[in-house]
C-alpha cells in the first residue's frame, strides 16, 4: 500500500457549462479544486478573471433551518437515536433528484414556525411567571394596586428584610402620622402597606430607612393583587395551552425526519459544490480552475471534461509544489483502520512513505500483548462485528471499530498463549463447584514469567526500531542520501551487530568496526571543533535515545501484568464469600472496569510507541489531506444507479 499518486489538473470550461460540470464532478467524486491563487502566472490574464459567485450562504442558512427542524423534532417527539445513527441506503437518482426537496423544506420552515412560536410563548411565559412571583406575596391586599392614597394620605407598598422587628418599626412611627400594616411575610423579606399623613411622608420615610424599607409599585396594573394573580393564572394557562398546540405540530412531523434527513444530507453535498463553485475564475464566459486528482481516476475525469467540451491538461507536481499536494492514503482491509491513527498524529508528506502497513503490524500485536486476554479479546471482535454489520458506521468511527476487531483477534491470540479469559474466572469457577483445581493451558503467564516477558518486549522494541531504521535507510538512499544513511543508520547497524555477536562469544571485532564508523562520522562531517565534540555529542545522543526508546517498550509487559493481576484480584474478592452467584457478580463488575481502562490505556501506550518511538526514525508528517468534491453523508448511503 502506498500514497495514492496525484496529478495537478489544469482546466478552462464554458460558463454555461458550470452547473452540469460540478454536478458530474460531485458525481465521480474525485478531484479537488484548489484555491486560487492569487495572481496566475501571466498578470495580463489573472487581470480578466474574478471568482465565481455561489449561493453557498443561504445553502448554510438552510442547513442550519434543517438541523433545528431535526433537533426540535428529536427532543419534543422524544426520539433516541442511540450512540450510531442507523443509514438508510438510498439510489444516488433519488438523493440528488427535486422530488422531495420541496417538500422537506417545507416541513422545515414549518417545524422552524412552530418552534419559534415556541420559543416566544415560553419567554411569555416566563415573564408571566415572574410577574405572578411578584404578586403573589401581595395577595391578601384589599386594595387596587393603582390607589396611590386619598387627599390627605399616601399608600406605599414597601418591602423590608425578613428579619426585621416590627415592633421596633410601629415604635419608630410612634411620633408621626403614619401606620405600617404587614400584609405577609416569607424568610427573605416582609411586605408591608404604609398608611401616611402626605404632611409627614418624608419623615416617616426617615424613620424606616435604618430597618431597611424599600418601596415597591406595580406599573400598568390596576385591581387588587388578587384579581391581577387570577387574570395572570388565565393567561398563563392559555400561554400553555398554545405551547402545547405547537409542540404537537412539531411532534405530528416526526414522521417526517427521514426525509429532513436526507435533505440534511442533500444540503451539504450543496454546499460542497457551492464551495467549490467560488473556488473557480471566470470573466462570465469562460471558466478557468485548477485541481488534484488521484492518477488512477485521471481517466474518468477526462471523459467528463471532454465530454463538456472542457480545455485540459494535467502534470505530475513538480518539486516546488511537493508542499501543496493532497495526500490520499490508499490501503486494504488490514490496513485502513490505522487511518484513525495517522490522522489522529499527521497526515504523511507527499513524497514520504505510507505509515498504515508498516504500523498495522506491530499496533495490532502490541494492543493484543498489553490486553492479553481472551474473554476481553472475545468482547472486542463481538463489539467490532454487531457494530459494523448493524449500523455501517463510515470514517473515523468506522475505522475504530474495524480496528477494535482486529486487536480483539490480537487480545485473543495472547490470551490463548498466556492462559487469560477474564483473569483466572474458568479457575475460580470450577474450584467453587466442583473444588477442584484448574487452569487453561499457557506458554507462559504474566505473574510467573514476568522477567522474560520484559525482555521479550524490549526485543520486540529493538526490532520496531529497528525497522524504522531500515525504512529511514531506503528513503536516502532514493534521494541519492548515501553519506547520511551510512553515518546515521549502517553504522548503528553495524554497532548493534557487533553487540549481539560479542553476546554470543564471537570476537568483538564487528564493534570495534561499528566504533570506528561512530568516531569517524562526525571527523569527516564535521568543522573545526565541531569534529570533537560531535563525537561525545553523537555517542550520547544516539546511546541514550536508542537506550531510552527500548526501555519504553517495557510498558508492553507493564499492562500485561497490571491488566492480568487486576482482574484476579478482583476474581479473588468475588470468591471470598464461596458463593457462585456473589462471585459471577463481583468478577464481571471488577473485570468489566479493567476491561474499560485496559481499552483506552493500552491504545493510549499503543498510540505513544508507534508516534514517538517509531515514527520518530523515519516519519516526515506535514501532509494536507485530500478533500474532492464528492456527496459525504451523515444520514443515508448513496447506491450507484
Amino acid at each position: 500500500m502506498a500514497i495514492v499518486k496525484m496529478k495537478k489538473l489544469r482546466v478552462i470550461a464554458m460558463a454555461d457549462r458550470r452547473e452540469e460540470l460540478l454536478k458530474g464532478l460531485l458525481h465521480l467524486g474525485c478531484l479537488e479544486i484548489s484555491e486560487p491563487d492569487e495572481k496566475l502566472s501571466d498578470p495580463a490574464w489573472s487581470a480578466l478573471l474574478q471568482r465565481e459567485n455561489s449561493g453557498l450562504s443561504v445553502t448554510k442558512s438552510e442547513i442550519g433551518d434543517v438541523n433545528t427542524a431535526l433537533a426540535a423534532i428529536k427532543r419534543y417527539a422524544q426520539l433516541k437515536d442511540g450512540i450510531f445513527i442507523k443509514r438508510h441506503p438510498i439510489s444516488e437518482k433519488e438523493f440528488l433528484g427535486s422530488g422531495t426537496v420541496e417538500q422537506a423544506r417545507q416541513i422545515s420552515q414549518q417545524v422552524g414556525q412552530q418552534l419559534q412560536t415556541l420559543t416566544r410563548l415560553q419567554g411569555e411565559e416566563t415573564r408571566l411567571l415572574s410577574r405572578q412571583a411578584g404578586l403573589e406575596p401581595w395577595r391578601g391586599l384589599d386594595m387596587p394596586l393603582e390607589v396611590q392614597g386619598t387627599q390627605h394620605t399616601v399608600f406605599r407598598l414597601m418591602v423590608c428584610p425578613g428579619s426585621t422587628d416590627m415592633t421596633a418599626v410601629q415604635t419608630a412611627l410612634a411620633d408621626t402620622a403614619a401606620q405600617m400594616l404587614e400584609v405577609s411575610a416569607d424568610k427573605q423579606q416582609r411586605y408591608c402597606l404604609l398608611i401616611c399623613h402626605r404632611a409627614e411622608e418624608e419623615q416617616a420615610l426617615e424613620c424606616l430607612r435604618p430597618f431597611g424599607f424599600s418601596a415597591t409599585a406595580f406599573q400598568g396594573l390596576t385591581g387588587t393583587p388578587s384579581e391581577n394573580l387570577n387574570r395572570l393564572a388565565g393567561e398563563i394557562a392559555e400561554n400553555r395551552k398554545q405551547q402545547e398546540t405547537a409542540t404537537a405540530a412539531i411532534v405530528a412531523q416526526a414522521g417526517a425526519r427521514d426525509a429532513l434527513r436526507v435533505y440534511a444530507d442533500r444540503l451539504s453535498a450543496e454546499a460542497a459544490k457551492d464551495q467549490n463553485t467560488e473556488r473557480l475564475l471566470t470573466d462570465g464566459t469562460i471558466l478557468f480552475f485548477e485541481g488534484w486528482a488521484p492518477a488512477e481516476r485521471l481517466s474518468a475525469v477526462g471523459a467528463l471534461l471532454d465530454k463538456l467540451g472542457c480545455a485540459w491538461e494535467a502534470s505530475d507536481p513538480t518539486e516546488d509544489e511537493i508542499s501543496k499536494v493532497p495526500v490520499q492514503l490508499k490501503n486494504n482491509w488490514f490496513t485502513k483502520p490505522l487511518n484513525m491513527v495517522t490522522e489522529m498524529y499527521s497526515l504523511p508528506a507527499y513524497n514520504n512513505v505510507d505509515p498504515n502497513p508498516l504500523m498495522a503490524p506491530f499496533f495490532i500485536l502490541f494492543y493484543g500483548i498489553m490486553m492479553a486476554d481472551m474473554g476481553y479479546g472475545l468482547l472486542m471482535i463481538l463489539a467490532s462485528v454487531l457494530v459494523t454489520r448493524k449500523y455501517h458506521p463510515k470514517g473515523t468511527m468506522g475505522n475504530l471499530f474495524s480496528l477494535m476487531g482486529l486487536c480483539g483477534v490480537s487480545t485473543f491470540i495472547m490470551g490463548a498463549i498466556t492462559g487469560g479469559f477474564f483473569g483466572d474466572f474458568l479457575t475460580q469457577v470450577v474450584l467453587l463447584t466442583t473444588g477442584k483445581d484448574f487452569a487453561l493451558p499457557a506458554l507462559f503467564t504474566p505473574l510467573n514469567d514476568t522477567l522474560m516477558i520484559l525482555v521479550g518486549a524490549m526485543c520486540l522494541g529493538f526490532v520496531q526500531i529497528a525497522t524504522g531504521m531500515v525504512i529511514s535507510m531506503v528513503q536516502k538512499f532514493k534521494k541519492g542520501q548515501v553519506m547520511d544513511a551510512v553515518w546515521e543508520e549502517i553504522t548503528w547497524f553495524i554497532v548493534f551487530a557487533g553487540i549481539g555477536l560479542m553476546v554470543l562469544g564471537v570476537t568483538p571485532i564487528v564493534l570495534y568496526a561499528g566504533l570506528v564508523l561512530v568516531i569517524a562520522g562526525p571527523v569527516i562531517t564535521g568543522k573545526g571543533l565541531g569534529k570533537i565534540t560531535g563525537i561525545f555529542g553523537s555517542l550520547y545522543n544516539h546511546i541514550t535515545g536508542y537506550f531510552g526508546d527500548i526501555l519504553s517498550y517495557s510498558r508492553l509487559m507493564a499492562l500485561m501484568l497490571a491488566g492480568s493481576v487486576i482482574a484476579q484480584v478482583f476474581n479473588t474478592l468475588g470468591a471470598i464469600p464461596g458463593n457462585i452467584i456473589i462471585f459471577i457478580i463481583i468478577s464481571m463488575a471488577g473485570n468489566a472496569l479493567n476491561f474499560a481502562l485496559n481499552l483506552l490505556g493500552c491504545y493510549v501506550h499503543d498510540l505513544r510507541l508507534q508516534c514517538l518511538e517509531y515514527f520518530g526514525k523515519f516519519y516526515e508528517d506535514g501532509g494536507k489531506p485530500f478533500r474532492p468534491l464528492a456527496i459525504n453523508t451523515k444520514f443515508v448511503d448513496i447506491q450507484n444507479d
